[in-house]
């Protein structure tokens, strides 16, 4: 524009001292702008016309997923926890959960810093909010022992929260292997699930144990009510420093036990086997295969036949060997520490111990959903670095999914199960099509394969559950007939 006036002057033949143009020269400058500004305000108006218009598609767009939140009309127990499994649940809620349900929750933080503020009562409070509400979804916790004391400045080693947890509710933890097509399990025989019924009350987990520092005697002393000693053992006469360890059990929870390992048994169509040492342990446990028999005999025999289905005990070593050389397809009972660690071992053959899902089921009718695994601390000293984990976050999926099934199941919420139903296929179907974590890199039989970081696999699983919701999206939904309000 200077340059053009500045030649409309040279055109006049006059030195650049003088004014650079007349009034004649004014017109044509001011024609000049005038074409100009007309110009650049039409393709200023275009540009926003164009821009109207590429805005509104991309609402149109993205309101094709907002889908209509479900409504829940009862809430269930949430337990945060610890380190990486803290982050991931955090994760899930944001990109699975929340855009989709109006989540309720109870909250609870069992991380390890709230359970020492508290003294653990957190805990415990939690146990009772599950007695409250019937349903509980709990992430990976800490349980410390020295080094983990010193690591966060704990006031004391703390008991297992899954400990104090199952001892307040009692009952029995199934856990079952998450099946994929093209994972396969480190057994080749193995081709169905083998689900294990873990005791989840009393013995180690309830122990009492101390450290004797020289010569002396240790005994097991029985007191009646009244004060009475009626039983005195010696456990053993010391020389020198040892240890000493006191565990229980109570019948009515061992016949808990056994009374639900049948009934699931029973409702899945699978055969029960028992598992215990009670040609070593001639009391403790013989006590529970003669409860075991006991309850079959009186109660399942019959239902059992009915059903083509078997039930029998044998000892744990030799279960072990029948059991890999099975086929699976079976309900594997055990007591509370042998449950601890053949879960572990059947959810590592199967693929990964985040390829577990995880319920306690109470007598009284409560349910605590649960990843089957730990804090995975590893992972969580390389997130602290700023590094993206591949952690595989699937137990800890099926963990939501199934407190939500239940309690949509409990509320007659038909909405809420089959959104849980369908978040569960999203995520088999993801791996199905070869985007995993890296735990399951090895076992995975696609040839074609992604291997992701954690929040890449939940937007992948989103991707898939977006496109399963958008048959039904945008239906309205109002709490009412069947549910129930606590």
């Amino acid at each position: 524009m200077i340059r053009f006036i500045c030649d409309v002057g040279r055109t006049q033949n006059r030195p650049l001292s003088y004014p650079l143009f007349d009034a004649s020269a004014y017109s044509i400058v001011l024609y000049v702008c005038v074409l100009f500004l007309s110009e650049s305000g039409i393709k200023r108006r275009r540009y926003k016309s164009k821009n109207r218009k590429a805005g509104k598609m991309k609402q149109e767009k993205s309101e094709m997923k907002n889908f209509d939140r479900i409504i829940m009309c009862n809430p269930l127990v949430e337990m945060d926890g610890d380190e990486m499994t803290r982050i991931i649940w955090e994760m899930i809620k944001n990109i699975l959960l929340a855009p989709f349900i109006e989540l309720r929750t109870e909250y609870y933080d069992l991380g390890i810093k709230k359970r020492d503020e508290t003294n653990d009562a957190i805990t415990s409070e939690a146990a009772l909010a599950i007695k409250k509400y019937g349903v509980g979804v709990k992430c990976a916790t800490i349980t410390p022992n020295e080094d983990r004391q010193e690591e966060y400045g704990l006031k004391q080693i703390w008991k297992s929260p899954n400990g104090t947890i199952r001892s307040i509710l009692d009952g029995t933890v199934f856990r079952t292997p998450i099946i994929v097509n093209n994972l396969k399990p480190y057994v080749p025989t193995w081709k169905k699930p083998i689900t294990i019924a873990r005791h989840a009350f009393g013995d180690i987990y309830k122990d009492v144990e101390f450290r004797t520092e020289g010569p002396g005697r240790a005994e097991l002393i029985f007191s009646e009510a009244s004060g009475e000693i009626t039983k005195r053992l010696t456990i053993n006469e010391f020389r020198g420093g040892g240890v000493v360890m006191g565990m229980f059990n109570l019948d009515e929870s061992i016949r808990s036990f056994a009374k639900t390992c049948f009934s699931y048994a029973l409702d899945s169509k699978l055969d029960l086997w028992f598992s215990a040492k009670d040609t070593i342990s001639k009391i403790y446990d013989r006590t529970f295969r003669n409860i075991f028999q006991e309850v079959y005999e009186l109660e399942f025999k019959e239902k059992f036949k009915a059903a083509g289905i078997e039930y029998f005990y044998s000892l744990i070593d030799d279960l072990v060997h029948r059991v890999i050389r099975s086929e699976g397809g079976m309900v594997w009972a055990c007591k509370n520490y042998d449950g601890d660690v053949m879960s572990d071992l059947v959810a590592t053959i199967f693929g990964s111990l985040s390829m577990m899902t995880s319920v306690l089921v109470s007598p009284e009718g409560y349910y605590e959903y649960e990843a089957a695994h730990g804090t995975v601390q590893r992972h969580y000293y390389r997130y602290l670095k700023g590094e993206k984990t591949s952690t595989n976050p699937m137990a800890t999926i099926f963990a939501w999914t199934g407190a939500l099934k239940k309690r949509g199941a409990l509320d007659g919420n038909s909405r809420l199960e089959d959104f849980a139903e369908k978040l569960e296929k999203a995520s088999l179907q993801t791996i199905e099509d070869g985007v995993i974590t890296g735990d399951l890199n090895e076992l995975l039989t696609t040839p074609d394969r992604k291997v992701v970081n954690t929040e890449e696999f939940l937007g992948e699983i989103r991707k898939r559950l977006e496109e399963s919701l958008d048959a039904c999206a945008n239906r309205i939904y109002t709490p009412g007939g069947p549910e129930k309000i606590i």
